[in-house]
């Protein structure tokens, strides 16, 4: 398929670099290192390659969000924001941007948002899971953005009118327990989706979205494994009936479907799109490859051979995230 957008497609500047390298082995982290730092030579050639037209470009994990002196994270969001948008402005037909966000602050997040929204063009955000701040337990305390202090910031995200993509990171080293002696469970295999289905539920309980109903949230990896446990999450011991613990006015079901979208990043497998589908529908789904941790051609080669129908094929691959973005504007 020809066209097609990706938009979990991330890069690293010097200051975030070394945040990406405990992901590969030793011996491929070269290889990684070149990839992140290249915007515009093997990446453009690929994405040539493999009929993907746009990519949205977003910073490595887990990057500002690990950044616990809050004037520092504030410093080098600026810093990879400026850095995107040069890249943007030399190929604005080939580039968009998300812009990172330093999270811990919440009043400087919301204003980083509008000036890359407003004066750089980006067309969102992405933010790698919980942040730390240093004034909150040393830094050892994660903060998940349904914490009451973040509402200013949805009001102003939901003004600007731009999707929030919410991608993963690894739980602090004290919230990991149920993964000693099992270090291949964290990262992409299992606790990057663990993490940010958790936090994902926590914002659809909070009532946020009774809030600011018309606020649009993207998770990766075909939902983080969300859509599998959808009926689970809202029908649990059915036959007791007590009113939910939690102040969302609406079974979580219902925000999922109208609050979320998914992208194909890092799980290419057909079985598992067709579930999303058959949850969301096709209009809520985009591809991403999540280069450059997984190759553009595995992502590629399997979606253009999936097994949907053209229709859903050029919604997933192209004008859905047209449509969310306003890339056609």
């Amino acid at each position: 398929m020809l066209n097609k957008v990706a938009l979990e497609e991330h890069f690293a500047i010097d200051d975030t670099l070394q945040d990406s390298a405990g992901f590969v082995p030793g011996s491929y982290w070269e290889e990684l290192r070149r990839r992140l730092l290249d915007i515009t030579d093997d990446r453009l050639k690929l994405m040539d390659t493999h009929g993907i037209e746009l990519t949205l470009l977003s910073l490595n994990a887990p990057a500002i969000q690990a950044i616990p002196d809050r004037q520092r994270a504030v410093e080098t969001a600026r810093k990879a924001n400026d850095a995107l948008a040069a890249e943007c402005a030399r190929h604005p037909d080939r580039f968009r941007g998300f812009a990172a966000l330093p999270m811990q602050d919440p009043d400087a997040a919301a204003e980083e948002l509008r000036r890359c929204v407003e004066d750089l063009g980006f067309v969102g955000a992405l933010v790698n899971g919980f942040s730390q701040d240093e004034d909150r337990s040393g830094g050892h305390e994660p903060l998940y953005y349904d914490l009451p202090e973040y509402r200013p910031f949805w009001a102003e995200t939901a003004r600007l009118d731009v999707p929030f993509y919410l991608h993963p990171r690894n739980p602090l080293p004290e919230d990991s327990r149920i993964y000693d002696g099992h270090p291949w469970l964290l990262g992409p295999t299992w606790a990057f989706a663990q993490e940010t289905a958790v936090h994902a539920l926590r914002l659809m309980a909070s009532g946020l979205f009774d809030e600011h109903p018309g606020l649009q949230i993207v998770l990766g990896h075909l939902g983080e494994g969300i859509p599998a446990m959808l009926w689970r999450i809202d029908h649990r011991n059915a036959w007791v009936e007590v009113p939910p613990a939690y102040p969302a006015q609406r079974k979580l079901v219902d925000y999922f479907t109208e609050n979320f979208h998914l992208t194909t990043s890092g799980n290419f497998r057909t079985q598992t799109l067709i579930d999303a589908m058959m949850e969301l529908g096709s209009d809520r789904i985009m591809f991403s490859t999540d280069w450059p941790f997984e190759n553009i051609d595995h992502a590629a080669d399997w979606f253009d051979s999936a097994s949907i129908s053209e229709v859903d094929r050029i919604k997933i691959g192209s004008s859905n995230a047209r449509r969310l973005f306003k890339l056609e504007d």
